[in-house]
């Protein structure tokens, strides 16, 4: 019965984070994997939630070490178990969380995956002018959207005479993004192409429904690859290539976190590095006195 309960707690939490800070079902899914990890790992040693102490706790630091996980994944299944355990404390099914104090390895930050501009300028080429997929590649590109939020969109969200978008972000954050003249050129000529239709989203499928996240890695990875990119690109690589783009051109930080949506500045902060790198390796190139003895 004791399993069962703590099965139970673990169903709570996660329905807490779906209506009290909307999650996405992704992110659920992930929370759910590690925090049964945990459960199942209590009950092969016959231990209960209320029993679990700083002991406990470094055993399965220790276990999971054991598995090889990485250190990116090592981190996440320990932070999803210690923000399960502040869950517990706050509902008071818990006198204290025993792994505040656990710490992991620190993971080095992977620098973003981007385009170069004569990269993003062949991929632009790529979709028919005036389609769906021209108008969907311009505002990734221009608006630095996430897929979710692109897919999302309806059309009362732009505002192409001002050229603005209203953008629900993570956390239901609605921001308001800027479109630039190309996106919403293509915009104009996908929507008045298309014609009448009952729905009210602005990226469609064939059946007049939305476009799935899925669907679009899959348009990307394609259009990718027809222009000769050699190298790996997603949605989230356009938003990158947005970002770094625009803090090489001399944007500010705060403007550019602002125009992605991020709450904290140290989230932006990564693309500086990008820009560094970049100048770096234009540095070595380009000078004579350049190369490295």
């Amino acid at each position: 019965m004791g399993w069962l309960k703590d099965q139970a707690l673990v169903d709570s939490y996660l329905a807490s984070l779906k209506s009290e800070r909307n999650f996405s079902p992704y992110t659920l899914v992930n929370y759910r994997l590690d925090l049964e990890q945990f459960i199942k790992f209590l009950a092969e040693r016959k231990k209960l939630l209320s029993r679990v102490d700083r002991a406990v706790a470094r055993e399965f630091l220790y276990h999971l070490e054991g598995d090889k996980y990485s250190r990116r994944s090592l981190a996440r299944k320990i932070s999803a178990v210690r923000s399960f355990f502040r869950w517990l404390v706050r509902e008071k099914k818990a006198s204290a969380n025993p792994f505040e104090l656990i710490s992991t390895p620190k993971i080095e930050k992977r620098l973003p995956n981007f385009l170069y501009e004569e990269e993003m300028i062949k991929m632009l080429k790529v979709p028919a002018p005036g389609g769906r997929d021209a108008a969907l590649l311009e505002l990734l590109y221009g608006a630095g959207l996430r897929v979710s939020e692109a897919i999302k969109l309806n059309t009362s969200d732009l505002d192409l005479s001002e050229g603005e978008v209203r953008i629900m972000g993570k956390g239901s954050k609605e921001r308001i993004g800027l479109i630039g003249s190309y996106a919403v050129a293509a915009l104009r000529q996908y929507l008045s192409s298309r014609g009448r239709t009952d729905s009210r989203a602005v990226f469609q499928n064939k059946r007049g429904g939305r476009l799935t996240g899925r669907s679009v890695e899959r348009l990307i990875k394609s259009y990718a690859q027809k222009a000769g990119l050699d190298k790996t690109v997603t949605p989230h690589t356009l938003r990158h290539t947005f970002a770094t783009h625009l803090l090489s051109a001399g944007a500010d930080l705060r403007t550019v976190q602002e125009l992605l949506g991020h709450s904290s500045l140290s989230t932006t902060q990564v693309y500086t590095h990008v820009t560094r790198e970049r100048l770096k390796s234009v540095y070595d190139l380009a000078h004579p006195r350049a190369k490295r003895v």
